[in-house]
């Protein structure tokens, strides 16, 4: 750890509420999300010369299978903390994906959506997916709560497909929401920045976007999300009152909330654990990092790394707020990238426990109401 890195994870700790309970929260994103469909597509695109390698959501992050699921939540079940709960996941989720076929049918000319429990239908090791994450509910492991309805930019990709863009319709060709451009300095793909928009009509419809995919949740969870994460942190602080009116009152997220402002620089908003804004919403903060699938981290040792965080915030009376992202725990494509997560989650959780027994696992719920009762 280089000194300026330490400064960079206590100033996260600095600010804000504060406990001398060891509590642990794992935030995971993305769930639900297409990204790169098959180990078949992924070579498709390195054929045609797409550098999908290169970048790891495009070369690692895709649906979980079954078996995906189940190993990841027979693992956390072998784990109990003081008071007997296992680790649970907060996973942060899309309720729908882009349907191809009604896009393609229509010749491109308007968006049409399904739901994230037909996706897993048209899956070959997905059907019972749906009904894996209703178990981990029960069991509680695992704690779906809202992200977008779907990580894509709707408009900016719509758009793309009417102008033709060839990296575009080659990911749609293969059911690929968005896709990298060609050649070896690939851009990444920014596609999936849903909550970006580009004029105030296009920030009306986003947040039109973002509030229908919460009225899906509740519908398919048979609860309300409390929380949110917007993909990639971006969110207009205008959209407060109009998610606060469907009771979210919790914002998921690192120390910066990134405001985009059309035809200028995005504007960025600091943040801290327990901050409140006007409408009394607070903001959880992310200060611990376990994403062993991102091979461009700069991350070599990735329990260290965790366990460090972990000791800083604890040490300076936090809580640890660990974001651990879906891709970890994707085998779809590469059942290598899987197997590696789960033995180093596994070292994580046991070392943990070893050097703190008196954690406490909880959602990012359960953590809120926590700050909020004080």
């Amino acid at each position: 750890m280089t000194f300026r890195s330490l400064l960079s994870r206590m100033y996260t700790n600095l600010p804000g509420w504060r406990t001398k309970r060891k509590i642990v929260v794992i935030e995971s994103d993305d769930w639900g999300s297409i990204r790169m469909p098959s180990r078949e597509v992924y070579q498709k695109c390195l054929n045609a010369g797409y550098p999908v390698d290169r970048i790891a959501y495009e070369r690692y992050d895709t649906l979980l299978s079954q078996d995906d699921l189940e190993l990841l939540f027979n693992l956390l079940k072998t784990f109990k903390d003081k008071n007997g709960n296992n680790p649970v996941f907060t996973a942060n989720c899309v309720v729908a994906n882009p349907d191809f076929e009604r896009i393609r049918k229509d010749d491109f000319k308007k968006y049409y959506y399904e739901l994230i429990t037909d996706t897993f239908k048209r899956y070959p090791e997905h059907t019972k997916n749906f009904s894996l994450w209703n178990e981990g509910i029960t069991n509680r492991i695992f704690f779906p709560q809202y992200h977008a309805r779907e990580h894509l930019n709707v408009s900016l990709f719509m758009d793309a497909l009417q102008k033709g863009n060839e990296a575009v319709h080659f990911g749609f060709e293969n059911e690929m929401p968005g896709n990298l451009t060609l050649g070896p300095e690939g851009l990444g793909n920014y596609f999936v920045e849903a909550t970006k928009y580009s004029s105030l009509r296009d920030k009306e419809e986003k947040l039109k976007v973002y509030l229908e995919g919460l009225d899906i949740f509740e519908k398919l969870f048979k609860y309300k999300s409390r929380t949110i994460i917007p993909p990639n942190y971006i969110w207009s602080p205008d959209h407060n009152n109009a998610v606060l009116e469907k009771e979210v009152n919790i914002f998921q997220g690192i120390r910066k909330i990134c405001e985009p402002v059309p035809g200028q620089k995005s504007i960025y908003h600091n943040v801290y654990l327990g901050k409140k804004n006007k409408f009394g919403q607070i903001y959880l903060v992310r200060n611990s990092i376990f994403e062993p699938s991102l091979f461009n981290s700069g991350i070599r040792d990735h329990v260290g790394r965790c366990l460090g965080d972990m000791s800083i915030a604890f040490s300076m009376n936090k809580p640890a707020i660990i974001a651990s992202h879906r891709i970890n725990y994707a085998g779809f494509v590469d059942e290598k990238n899987r197997d590696r997560s789960l033995v180093l989650l596994k070292q994580l959780l046991t070392e943990a426990l070893r050097r703190w027994p008196d954690i406490e696992f909880m959602t990012s719920l359960q953590l809120s109401k926590l700050i909020t009762e004080v």
